[in-house]
Parts: structure tokens; sequence; C-alpha cells
């Protein structure tokens, strides 16, 4: 297992260099100049230049890349432009807050998600079935934002039921939990019933209900288990994917995490932000797909190396 832990980190480390490498670029082919973004239009351009030389932002593209790269392994990803504080300690003390949102958007979507998909399987092509399913397919079709919307306005705009926005209360984070994990639901929901209507088909289920098990106990204590594996995989994955793209909920209910942050740093193109927020959360998806791998890998001894 620990060789298959060092394929997958070697096999990242030119992912993680790319990615650092194309907003590098990308950051600095766009039009404009950072530091008359910053300190204005109406500034002498003496000033302009001084900064700029200070910043480092007059040497060669590749120049500027390698020092980034090199203070990036050291964990110093620069200071930002508009905040004068290091974009390290700006991201850990963003990160709290989105970490609180996207655990909680998980349990909800696991919540919703299994229990809509297991109760889809039993009673699939009824009722219940018809409507679980099409309110997982609306899930999955529905852009986070406009769930973000609907919710905000329903529910706290109208019914007042919660805050507009801010996240300084379990109230307040019900609304960006359910915005952010509705989606991931309707997708758990979907794979659920999928799997478990497929292990309902196997030969053991059939020998588990001849021995005379209830139906309650063939799945729970047989089908179950086993249908879960690839759901549990696209769980751990979904939770990678939550700290890194909770942009549009953070921006809409005003979450001061590392999305709003992001978001902030592209308006007022403050590169060392930005370059800081992307490789953070890349970093964050890679670590998500290493710990899926291995956790598929202890669950399902079928398909460790050797077995």
């Amino acid at each position: 297992m620990w060789s298959r832990v060092g394929k997958r980190i070697v096999v990242s480390i030119p992912v993680l260099v790319g990615v650092v490498l194309v907003i590098f670029v990308m950051l600095r082919i766009v039009p404009g100049d950072p530091v008359t973004t910053m300190l204005g239009e109406h500034v002498n351009p003496a000033v302009i230049e001084k900064i700029s030389r200070e910043m480092g932002l007059d040497q060669p593209v590749h120049v500027q890349f390698f020092k980034y790269v090199f203070h990036a392994l050291q964990g110093d990803f620069g200071t930002s432009y508009r905040l004068n504080r290091n974009v390290t300690g700006i991201i850990l003390d963003a990160f709290p807050n989105t970490v609180k949102l996207s655990l909680l958007a998980a349990v909800v979507a696991w919540m919703i998600g299994i229990v809509a998909g297991i109760v889809a399987a039993v009673q699939q092509n009824k009722l219940l079935d018809r409507l679980f399913m099409g309110g997982a397919l609306m899930g999955v079709s529905m852009p986070v934002f406009m769930t973000a919307l609907v919710l905000q306005y329903v529910f706290a705009f109208k019914l007042k039921w919660f805050p507009v926005s801010g996240f300084d209360s379990v109230k307040a984070m019900i609304l960006p939990a359910i915005a952010l994990g509705w989606n991931s639901a309707g997708s758990i929901a979907r794979m659920t019933r999928s799997n478990l209507v497929e292990v309902m088909q196997n030969d053991y289920i059939r020998t588990a209900r001849a021995k005379g098990l209830r139906e309650h106990g063939v799945i729970v204590g047989h089908a179950l288990k086993n249908a879960m594996l690839p759901v549990m995989t696209m769980m751990v994955l979904q939770i990678s994917s939550m700290l890194s793209g909770a942009v549009l909920t953070e921006s809409v209910f005003g979450v001061p995490g590392i999305g709003r942050l992001a978001v902030n740093a592209i308006e007022t193109r403050d590169m060392p932000l930005l370059q800081g927020t992307v490789v953070f959360t890349t970093i964050l998806i890679i670590a998500g797909n290493l710990v899926a791998d291995l956790l598929y890998n202890v669950l399902d001894p079928r398909i460790r190396e050797g077995a």
C-alpha cells in the first residue's frame, strides 16, 4: 500500500507544477498592470516603476516563476498586494470556515443522498423511486449558484427563518451547507440506487432471502455494504471538491472562506493571493484523490496488489 502512495505522490508532482505554471503565466499575460490596479490610474509612473522593481515584477517571467516555486516549497506564497499580508497566513485564516462549510455540506449530502438512494432502490419503478430520482436529477442539473439564490430568497428573505448572509452562527451555516451539498446529494442518491439495484440481483442475496432473513436484514447486512464501496469513494472525493469548489456558495452567502478570497483576488488582480488559493486548492484535490484511492483499497481487499 505504501508503494501505491509513493507512486500517486510522484504522479501528482507534475500535475501540481503544471497548475502552478499555467496560473502563473495566465496572470501575467492578462492585460493590465497589477501595480496600477492597486494604486490607481493617476499615480506617478516613477512610483509605479519603483514599486514594480521592489515586488520583482520587472524581472523576466521565468525568473519570477522559479523564485515563486522556490519560496512556495517553503510554504511562502508571497505577500498580498491588496492586504499587504503573507498569503499563507491569509489562506490559513480563511481555511477553517471553508472546512466547516464543506463538512456540513457533506453531512447534508450523505444523509439525503444515501437515504434517498436506498428508498428508491427498494421501491424500484414505484412512485417514491420516481420522486426521489426526479429530485436527484434536479439536484445534479441545477447550478450551485441558482440553488443558493433560491434558498436565500425563499428561506432567508421571504420566510426569514435564516440569516441572508454571514457565517457566525449555526443557524447561518444551514443554508450555505444545503446549497453546497444539494448537488452532491443528487449524485450520491443516483449512484446508491444503481449500485443497490445491481447488487440485489446477485445469487447471495437470493440465498439470504431463502434462509428466511427479513428484507431489512438482507438489505443492511448483505446488499448495502457491497453497494456502498463506490459510493464511499465518491463521498471522499466530494469533500475535496467541496473544499476547493465552494467559491459560488461562499460568494452568495458572504462566507469568509478560500473561495471568497479567490473572487476578491480576481476582482483586485491580487496575483499572489490568487496564485496561493489556486495552488492550495489543487493540493486539496490531489490529497482527496489519494485518500479516496487508499480508502477503496482498504475497504475492498479484491483490488489490493497481490490479492
